[in-house]
């Protein structure tokens, strides 16, 4: 069954440009167009899409209103489309704070300088979030007057306390909201260091890492060269470049590296995972949250060899289960959680 879609965008152009690229992917119908925020909310309600891509600045209605209306209303995978710089950086977090699931530069050029390749990301993004809306619709419904009762919850798998050094955690698609989640769980005293991969272009992490330090009693930042890691910091991986951290006289520091041909995450969770490896061994509690693909995976191999902690969130609680798949079915992981009790099970101690 092909992925419904509605384009959004003021510009004829650019809507007629995503429509064929959309169509020429036979698992993907475009079933409508929109020019502004409110024409979207009406066709939302009247065509029921899959999935639905956004702009931000429209006339009538922003696209950020619209986002927060249709999720009240008609609960609908959004992605919204974006620039890639310091303002659209803030847009599109307070997009993603209104209910949207992903983002992508409006420029396709900034997916990849091939066509081809720009137009397959599309595709299998657009794919990727519409069938999540999908299965949400084809859920059962619950029975009138018939409270669900959860199932009983297993006891969460805490590294004993005290031998847990740092906590790492990997992500990707649906992660900036997940993140604000967790991390606002978290007393300013934690007492441990923190380390966030959260795949993310080089403009958009100054103005999340600023969003998290404000939301959380923790202190949250952009990772810089040399940063001493300490308890109940957050150090968030710059967009664009790779996190590692080095023991140095004793300390453990962030190096901040350029990416190397081949590495298709910038920044990637693998590359920061197996370098906390050879600095924690066996002293590490890993999480792998939601998102496309399989980055974590091979990171989280190792940290298991050396001793640590895995953790993976629940395809229920996920926007895409790609990441916490991939690790927990290589048998990775000692505990599965859902996002709503990931941040207190941190909290309860390390």
């Amino acid at each position: 069954m092909a992925v419904r879609v509605l384009i959004v965008d003021d510009s004829g152009f650019f809507r007629r440009r995503i429509s064929e690229i959309l169509g020429s992917d036979k698992r993907i119908e475009v079933v409508g167009m929109a020019a502004d925020g409110m024409e979207a909310i009406r066709k939302v309600a009247e065509l029921k899409p899959d999935v639905v891509t956004m702009d931000i600045e429209m006339p009538v209605l922003d696209g950020i209103s619209a986002v927060r209306r249709i999720m009240a209303t008609h609960p609908t995978p959004i992605l919204m489309f974006s620039s890639l710089t310091s303002d659209g950086a803030k847009a599109t977090l307070d997009a993603l704070d209104a209910g949207a699931v992903d983002y992508l530069p409006k420029r396709l050029e900034d997916l990849s300088p091939d066509h081809a390749e720009a137009s397959k990301i599309l595709c299998t993004r657009v794919r990727t979030i519409g069938l999540r809306g999908m299965a949400g619709r084809a859920a059962a419904p619950k029975v009138a007057g018939v409270a669900s009762v959860p199932p009983p919850k297993s006891r969460v798998a805490i590294p004993p306390r005290g031998s847990c050094k740092i906590v790492l955690i990997g992500t990707s698609t649906g992660g900036p909201a997940a993140l604000q989640q967790i991390l606002s769980k978290l007393p300013a005293d934690y007492p441990v260091p923190i380390l966030l991969v959260q795949h993310m272009p080089g403009s958009f992490t100054p103005a999340f890492a600023q969003r998290l330090d404000q939301l959380c009693a923790i202190s949250v930042k952009e990772a810089a060269e040399g940063d001493v890691l300490k308890p109940g910091t957050a150090l968030l991986a710059p967009g664009g470049r790779q996190m590692v951290v080095e023991d140095r006289r004793g300390s453990v520091v962030v190096h901040i590296t350029d990416s190397e041909p081949g590495q298709n995450y910038r920044p990637c969770v693998d590359i920061t995972f197996v370098s906390v490896a050879k600095a924690y061994p066996g002293k590490t509690l890993a999480v792998v949250l939601t998102g496309m693909g399989a980055d974590g995976r091979e990171g989280a191999r190792v940290l298991k060899q050396g001793g640590s902690f895995i953790w993976a969130q629940d395809e229920a609680s996920c926007v895409v289960y790609g990441m916490p798949m991939a690790v927990a079915e290589a048998g990775l992981v000692d505990q599965v959680l859902s996002l709503s009790d990931i941040g207190p099970s941190l909290a309860q101690g390390i």
